[in-house]
């Protein structure tokens, strides 16, 4: 399998109806709505998931195009912002630069045809990892928050979103115990065969032990199980995350772009001051 457009717009329709169907958990005021085949996704003005996925993928991006996805953030009170793959092309980005857009973050989209998962990984010794049930909701979203702890402004809303990725469509969460402590959770989305890998955090303290590595096994040994062919999973370019993705045999597909309207930057800033 290459990297190509066919796999591209698998893997950013995947993450897009990942959203979707975490949006429709949550209920009003979060929305979504398609756009020229691209998802616009609001689920409030702090929330990451506020944002577009497969912009220019399945039809080109024309003014129109951008300006109906800029109207529906902005009636909303949101940051207009774009996750880009490369694989839309340039004339996209420069479509953004000459509106006003600016790159404000960068990810890796990694992939994995399941039958090359192995178990050579899996580590041995007091941890264990089980599929978490609705009754272990209050233990997972406190050890998402404590591993999601360090990470800024999107730390407060971790225990809000894990309950309502319990509630999502095609969620499966994980929870990696030690000395009957949760010290790690994931989540794992299935899509059309393709199984998307999100959410993992370790809680502070228990870090460096594989917790990460033996919850990475179990979702992909779980996803062949379901039928997908393929996996995939997004990490910050050079990350433990990416490494750990690519010991078990995940690829680069491509790095995509998130652009944010400068008008939002400035608009920000002037809050922040």
């Amino acid at each position: 399998m290459f990297s190509d457009l066919e796999l591209a717009k698998r893997l950013e329709r995947t993450e897009a109806s990942a959203g979707a169907a975490f949006i429709e958990s949550r209920g009003t005021p979060s929305s979504w709505i398609e756009i020229a085949g691209a998802y616009a996704m609001f689920d409030g003005i702090d929330s990451p998931l506020s944002q577009t996925f497969g912009l220019g993928m399945f039809e080109p991006a024309t003014i129109d195009t951008l300006t109906e996805i800029e109207e529906f953030f902005q009636c909303r009170g949101a940051a207009v912002q774009h996750e880009v793959c490369p694989l839309a092309g340039v004339a996209l980005s420069s479509s953004l630069a000459e509106r006003g857009y600016l790159p404000c973050e960068m990810s890796n989209v990694l992939y994995l045809q399941l039958p090359e998962a192995g178990t050579s990984l899996m580590p041995a010794g007091e941890m264990s990892v089980q599929v978490a049930n609705p009754e272990d909701l209050p233990e997972y979203a406190a050890a998402a928050q404590a591993g999601w702890s360090e990470e800024g402004e999107v730390a407060h809303l971790i225990a809000e979103l894990a309950r309502v990725m319990f509630a999502a469509k095609g969620y499966v969460g994980f929870m990696v115990r030690k000395n009957q402590r949760t010290i790690a959770t994931a989540g794992l989305v299935i899509y059309d065969g393709v199984a998307l890998l999100a959410g993992a955090s370790t809680v502070p303290g228990a870090r460096g032990q594989g917790a990460q590595r033996l919850v990475l096994a179990a979702r992909l040994h779980y996803a062949a199980a379901a039928g997908c062919d393929l996996a995939m999973f997004v990490a910050e370019p050079g990350s433990a995350s990416q490494r750990n993705a690519e010991r078990s045999g995940f690829h680069i597909a491509y790095t995509r772009t998130k652009w944010l309207s400068t008008k939002e930057q400035v608009r920000n800033q002037a809050y922040k001051t």
